[in-house]
């Protein structure tokens, strides 16, 4: 054992939070692996209007609990989730779904709020906290609450670790689909406004992992990046035009196109409340047009690559191949299901 490591030796009782999405998939298996038993939490669905007693198709990773809940209730967080069982760890894959204020603040400030109470109660001496590289340069709703969240759970006096990732391969991915069908990349500017080091969920999910073990991650905030280079838009276009065998192609948006949809939006917001909400994901997107998900450099005001640490073995372009090889392998399949020979 070395010095940095801590007794990994008893599997702990860990209550999962976020652990249907794909991150939170990831860390489940991650933590599955490792031995621990894992408890998801898990949202009651809304839009199927499920009664927290009934039984939904599993959907989190095999080897895991499932439980459903109203994360944002205290009262079901502990009848339902809970149980009056005894946890040791808290980890959290949490986020809104949306981004808008009302949905930042009643999940990624609110219901973390309440799990942090509820599990505290319960035993747990240490959280893992998924949170996001851009809270470092706040200035959307969900970035204020996932901060205020954060002071929250370093002044609990619980052991915690925060950790911040750049991007995901999901959020990279979007545009494959149409480049398939031969349109243009789309790009901001040049394409080369912002940069990021994306990670991919598993590497994310085992790093996650990881950290009930590592005494060197305990109560720090810790940002991460995957294992290439920090890349570019343009990069990212570039890359998946050669995967397809094609010529690049890109179209161009001005930022100056965003900064009038915002602002057009944000006028009409004042009297129409749909169109204060398009207002608040205009300013989303426009954030992430401008600003990079690398490390901010507080004394130079700069995102330094450099100084944006890595992890992990998968870059977003093997992603990018293993998705576009699945796609000419589906189409070289004849009808029946059976490969061509």
């Amino acid at each position: 054992m070395t010095a940095n490591r801590l007794d990994s030796g008893k599997p702990r009782r860990v209550l999962v939070l976020g652990a249907t999405g794909t991150i939170g998939r990831a860390t489940v298996r991650a933590l599955v692996s490792r031995g621990h038993e894992v408890v998801c939490l898990v949202r009651r669905s809304t839009a199927t209007a499920i009664p927290i007693n009934s039984v939904e198709p599993p959907r989190v990773s095999a080897g895991a609990t499932q439980r459903i809940a109203d994360l944002t209730d205290p009262s079901s967080l502990a009848r339902d989730g809970i149980r009056g069982e005894s946890f040791d760890v808290l980890v959290s894959c949490l986020a809104s779904r949306t981004g808008l204020p009302e949905d930042a603040w009643a999940i990624d400030y609110g219901a973390h709020v309440s799990a942090l109470h509820a599990s505290r109660a319960a035993g747990v001496t240490h959280v893992v906290l998924l949170s996001a590289i851009c809270v470092q340069k706040p200035v959307l709703a969900f970035q204020h609450a996932k901060l205020a969240f954060e002071a929250v759970l370093v002044a609990s006096g619980l052991d915690y670790t925060i950790v911040r990732p750049t991007a995901f391969f999901k959020s990279l991915s979007g545009q494959i689909e149409r480049v398939k069908r031969g349109k243009p990349f789309l790009v901001f500017g040049d394409g080369t406004l912002t940069a990021c080091k994306p990670i991919s969920d598993d590497d994310l999910g085992r790093y996650l992992a990881d950290c009930l073990d590592d005494g060197e991650r305990r109560n720090r905030i810790l940002p991460i990046g995957g294992p290439a280079e920090a890349i570019t838009p343009r990069a990212q276009g570039e890359a998946l035009f050669a995967l397809l065998g094609r010529k690049p192609r890109f179209t161009h948006v001005p930022v100056l196109l965003l900064d009038i949809i915002v602002t057009v939006l944000g006028m009409m917001g004042r009297w129409v409340p749909a169109l204060a909400a398009k207002a608040e994901l205009a300013r989303i997107g426009r954030y992430y047009a401008t600003e990079s998900m690398l490390v901010l450099d507080p004394a130079t005001g700069r995102y330094d690559a450099e100084g944006t640490p890595s992890t992990g073995s998968e870059t977003l372009f093997d992603h990018y191949a293993h998705v576009t090889q699945l796609d000419i392998r589906s189409r070289m399949r004849p009808p029946g299901g059976r490969c061509a020979r």
